[in-house]
């Protein structure tokens, strides 16, 4: 079967209770006509890779769980070795509306306002999306100073998963070195800012997860927030200095 030039990573840990339910949507929208799609599955222990294969989409398990961001590079090698032209990655636990995958593909294509990165945006004016909580309210309030800072660059949603790549910047993305195994959010906008990408938001239509365990929370918000502020500014002190050298 003739490959699509874009591809859809959907990175996944233990969602077996919203999967299946989220890739129904994928194929009652249409998405496969445009696009492929690809389960990253991170070391699962439940039964999300049995559902994946039942419902007859295309995957790639971990041996074991390696965190958020192998699981993306996992997505973005494949993308590079298969010459894609362009990735969409999405969250499988169905808080990313699918309506999402056609308006960022549309923006990567936008050859009058080019972009390398677009950001799906929870805070854009037409954006669509649901109570965040104080803390992480609190954390991309922060992360917003800090690239503002750090990158000279206006981005409202620092911290979303959905966003959409082009063959440059997915390839950037897959080398070594280049992505954080772990939360690959605020600190890698800086840093493809800073390596001359461009970086554009789009709106975004999000719902509220309805099953299984977020990644952030309980107490992992703080923790989270912790950790992002320390790789920000490794990131920004090693692109800003020690690469010239």
């Amino acid at each position: 079967m003739k490959r699509k030039d874009i591809l859809v990573i959907l990175p996944a840990f233990n969602e077996a209770a919203c999967i299946g339910t989220f890739l129904d949507k994928l194929t009652e929208s249409k998405v496969n006509d445009f696009t492929d799609v690809l389960v990253v599955n991170d070391g699962s222990t439940d039964d999300t890779s049995l559902i994946v294969k039942a419902k007859g989409y295309r995957i790639i398990t971990h041996v074991y769980n390696l965190g958020y961001g192998c699981a993306l590079q996992t997505g973005y090698k494949y993308a590079v070795r298969n010459e894609y032209k362009y990735v969409v990655q999405i969250d499988s636990d169905g808080q990313h509306d699918v309506i999402n995958i056609k308006n960022i593909v549309d923006a990567l294509k936008d050859e009058e306002r080019h972009a390398d990165v677009i950001i799906g945006s929870r805070f854009c004016a037409e954006s669509r999306s649901f109570h965040i909580s104080p803390i992480k309210m609190v954390a991309i309030k922060m992360f917003r100073a800090l690239i503002k800072h750090g990158a000279k660059q206006e981005i409202t949603d620092p911290t979303s998963g959905l966003q959409g790549l082009n063959k440059e910047a997915f390839l950037y993305y897959s080398f070594y070195n280049n992505f954080d195994s772990n939360y690959p959010d605020a600190n890698m906008i800086i840093q493809v800012s800073l390596n001359d990408f461009k970086i554009r938001e789009v709106p975004a239509v999000m719902h509220p997860r309805e099953t299984g365990k977020s990644m952030h929370s309980g107490l992992k918000p703080i923790l989270y927030m912790i950790k992002m502020l320390m790789n920000v500014m490794v990131v920004i002190v090693r692109e800003k200095y020690f690469k010239k050298w």
